[in-house]
């Protein structure tokens, strides 16, 4: 494996104790906030009537659910990385991630940073972490893109009748279809940049642009290489990190005594999902009103959308986040402990993959 390795990293500034101790404050504010205003607002008294008299038999169940989908991460992030990691690392790492990106306001990147920190204390190159991590992104993608463009097709095609919004569902669809043609298409034709000339140093800015360059278009090449060649740990990791977690909700819904249509319940979770995105405390805000506002462009019932979400994502965000704070715990002793953090993560050093180029007349590299 190429590329330099880094065996005591510095943990990320936005994991540090501090920092996440403030960030657990803040989630906790807004979480509190929020509970004041169901219990106390005005004109919530058919939101409040419906919490109360939620099932808890679907709700536990919707709990079950979500550990699934916490641990089909941790699958498909073993497969991306290294399939000789051992279960017990794959599990702290993976969860550990889910845990960081369920209090950390940057949209994910908290989960990717630990990830990064973790790997290179164990070993891993910068290069190898860089690339995987893009295929990572664009695997854990997949499920929900595809599922889009699935289901939005099965309504064109009037298998899926009643469509309450058909400019919402066909202009999601054809945007994840264009998305998915440049990732495929375009993406894995950008060139390795030029390596550097001999007693040249790149400066930071430069050696950044160098590496997200080559992650970008390696990255996506190893993400198809994958699915060619492990599509059983690739696709059951992918589709259950999105399908158990779509169930969370369904079953939320169920607990209060409600069904929306299928296509109704895939599309508005699939276009809902990226009001979380905003870099919101545990997305806190921004996942509900994502989901809240596009059921309601889909004409479902406000205070029982309201009262699903609410639930759906408490579930969605304590779950990972208790499981993945033991993880992280655990994990940081580990690798801060070790004399020789690298020898924990030696199954973790894989060749990377290579791509020939044609042979000219000489032995030399054809152009």
């Amino acid at each position: 494996m190429s590329g330099t390795r880094t065996n005591h990293g510095e943990m990320p500034d936005e994991l540090s104790p501090r920092r996440l101790r403030r960030r657990l404050l803040e989630f906790a504010a807004v979480g509190l906030l929020i509970g004041i205003l169901v219990l106390l607002g005005p004109g919530l008294g058919s939101l409040r009537s419906q919490l109360r008299h939620a099932s808890p038999g679907w709700l536990a169940a919707a709990v079950a659910l979500e550990i699934l989908s916490t641990l089909s991460y941790v699958l498909v992030f073993r497969v991306v990385f290294c399939r000789r990691m051992s279960w017990k690392l794959s599990y702290q790492i993976g969860m550990a991630e889910q845990g960081a990106n369920s209090v950390l306001s940057v949209s994910g990147a908290g989960g990717l940073a630990l990830g990064a920190w973790a790997l290179r204390r164990g070993g891993m190159s910068t290069e190898y972490i860089g690339r995987r991590t893009v295929a990572f992104f664009i695997l854990t993608s997949l499920a929900n893109v595809a599922t889009l463009i699935v289901f939005a097709a099965l309504y064109a095609l009037g298998i899926l009748n009643h469509d309450r919004n058909p400019a919402l569902t066909y202009g999601f669809g054809i945007a994840a279809l264009v998305a998915t043609a440049v990732v495929v298409l375009g993406l894995p034709r950008l060139r390795k940049a030029p390596s550097a000339q001999p007693g040249v140093r790149l400066g930071k800015i430069a050696a950044a642009r160098r590496l997200a360059r080559d992650s970008l278009g390696q990255g996506v090449r190893d993400g198809l290489v994958m699915l060619r060649e492990h599509p059983v740990g690739v696709l059951a990791g992918s589709f259950g990190v999105m399908g158990f977690d779509l169930a969370v909700l369904g079953f939320c819904f169920r607990a209060l005594h409600y069904s929306p249509p299928v296509g109704v319940l895939v599309v508005g979770y699939l276009i809902g999902q990226l009001g979380g995105n905003l870099p919101i405390p545990g997305g806190i805000l921004g996942l509900d009103g994502g989901l809240i506002g596009t059921f309601a462009l889909y004409k479902q019932p406000l205070s029982t959308t309201t009262g699903a979400v609410l639930l759906y994502h408490g579930i969605a965000l304590w779950v990972p986040g208790l499981l993945g704070t033991i993880a992280f715990v655990r994990l940081r002793r580990i690798l801060q402990r070790e004399a020789q953090p690298a020898a924990i993560c030696t199954p973790l050093a894989e060749p990377i993959e290579t791509v020939q180029l044609p042979v000219a007349a000489g032995g030399r590299p054809a152009p």
